[in-house]
């Protein structure tokens, strides 16, 4: 039997990421690899520039494997230095020492831990948000699909937990669609030029890497002019953005990206929760898909749980609490913070690892769904048609005005609720109703008439 090491997290207390995709690509391999990563495109960026020989960038480049390096002896050396990025650098030096030694002397020049991790990080995130955004793309179309087969299938609309009006479930999965929707668009605007290569040297200056820049032909180089170049080499190596300035003490990515995540999580929230309650035993409208175990209980053999709204629901309590503290970091003092900067590191990892694992278990969720519309129209005829007493008031105001209608119905309303009579059945026999309006009851009290555009807004929402 395989056992894990006992430092190791398996995601046993986080089953909605256990097994992902998301999981492996914001583990302790993935980020130690997307900081070497970093090391090494900031070694080919300077290259480019002739800050360094390209012969060292490349023996760099191919020293640059989480494989070849102790994750756990780097997680012990940072609590001396309080981050991983210290150890890594000896570590890896000795490593291109191995490749090529005087490669060796080129390794992390002019560079800071903070560039290193920041750089890092944001390599992370990109790859994170591109498989978050793939399920997104996989949970909007297989909610498209449901809300179009299901443009005209009657439901309960429900305000504050109890029956309001008639609606469509298409128009229910159109509405979760189009959060899902918003969410990818937020991401989008993220992953496409809001995550930045970090470059600010000890304190944000630069000073370092211009002290190895190549000298120009009257001396020095120009600051600006050299900076910006080896910015915009650093961002074409990495795929990341340019950021205007160094950001080591200005938060602004890390806070846009929590931001983001947080409304994701809660967008696929509003899913599960919905889901949750539709599949209630005494509603019984939607079932999650089923499988071999799926949603067994450890002692009731009848039920099958809705485990995979509750995963997602799981998740979307976590992440808005976890994005508010990264937010927080914004306060962040001088031009390095102590201990705000460090505070960042698992919020931003478990942010990125719930919202992925979220939005894998909802694009299953979404995919699989069993609707049951007869259970929605048994649901819709629980009250006798008093789902439609709005509908019906409207019709009498213009005869009996809009109080005396309100009135009218808010009675009958009550007197069905008591006797158990069809709405229709309760007002024929009421004196108040106007004389030849009984026979129209029948019609409007026929919910499939009352669901005022649910069709045209599907229809509205699907060509977005």
């Amino acid at each position: 039997m395989t056992r894990s090491l006992p430092w190791t997290d398996d995601g046993l207390l986080s089953p909605v990421r256990a097994g992902t995709p998301v999981e492996a690509a914001t583990g302790d391999r993935a980020w130690l690899q997307a900081m070497l990563d970093a090391e090494a495109a900031l070694a080919r960026a300077q290259a480019s520039l002739g800050t360094l020989p390209k012969e060292a960038a490349a023996a760099i480049t191919r020293a640059a494997d989480a494989d070849r390096l102790d994750p756990r002896a780097l997680a012990l050396a940072a609590r001396e230095t309080a981050n991983p990025v210290v150890g890594l650098v000896r570590a890896f030096t000795a490593v291109v020492a191995e490749e090529d030694e005087r490669a060796a002397e080129y390794v992390h020049q002019g560079s800071t831990s903070q560039d290193v991790f920041d750089t890092g990080a944001m390599l992370v995130a990109r790859r994170a948000l591109g498989l978050v955004r793939a399920d997104l793309a996989r949970t909007a179309a297989a909610l498209a699909g449901l809300a179009e087969r299901h443009r005209e299938t009657l439901a309960v609309a429900r305000t504050l937990a109890l029956h309001a009006v008639p609606t469509t479930f298409g128009l229910r999965a159109a509405g979760w669609r189009s959060l899902v929707l918003d969410a990818e668009a937020r991401l989008a605007r993220v992953h496409e030029g809001g995550l930045p290569v970090s470059l600010g040297g000890a304190a944000g200056t630069l000073a370092g890497y211009l002290e190895y820049a190549p000298a120009a032909a009257g001396g020095r180089p120009d600051p600006g002019r050299y900076t910006e170049l080896l910015a915009e080499a650093y961002a074409a190596e990495t795929g990341l953005a340019v950021p205007v300035l160094p950001w080591h003490a200005l938060r602004t990515p890390v806070a846009d990206l929590a931001s983001a995540l947080a409304f994701t999580a809660g967008a696929l929230g509003k899913i599960a929760v919905d889901v949750q309650s539709l599949a209630r035993t005494e509603v019984g409208e939607v079932a999650e898909p089923g499988g071999p175990g799926r949603g067994g209980s450890s002692a009731m053999p009848h039920k099958r749980n809705p485990v995979l709204a509750t995963l997602v629901r799981g998740a979307a309590l976590q992440v808005p609490a976890l994005a508010a503290a990264l937010t927080q970091c914004l306060v962040a003092e001088d031009e390095r913070s102590a201990g705000v900067w460090h505070a960042e590191w698992q919020l931003l990892r478990e942010c990125l690892r719930l919202s992925g694992g979220a939005a894998r278990t909802a694009a299953e969720l979404a995919e699989g769904l069993q609707v049951r519309p007869d259970r929605m129209r048994a649901n819709l005829e629980l009250t006798g048609s008093q789902i439609v007493s709005e509908r019906v008031a409207a019709r009498l105001a213009p005869v009996l005005g809009k109080a005396r209608a309100r009135a009218l119905l808010t009675e009958a309303a009550h007197r069905a609720g008591v006797s158990g009579r069809p709405l229709a059945e309760v007002l024929a026999g009421m004196p108040e109703l106007p004389p030849g309006a009984a026979g129209e009851l029948p019609a409007l009290c026929d919910p499939a008439g009352y669901t005022g555009a649910a069709t045209a807004l599907v229809d509205r929402a699907l060509r977005s």
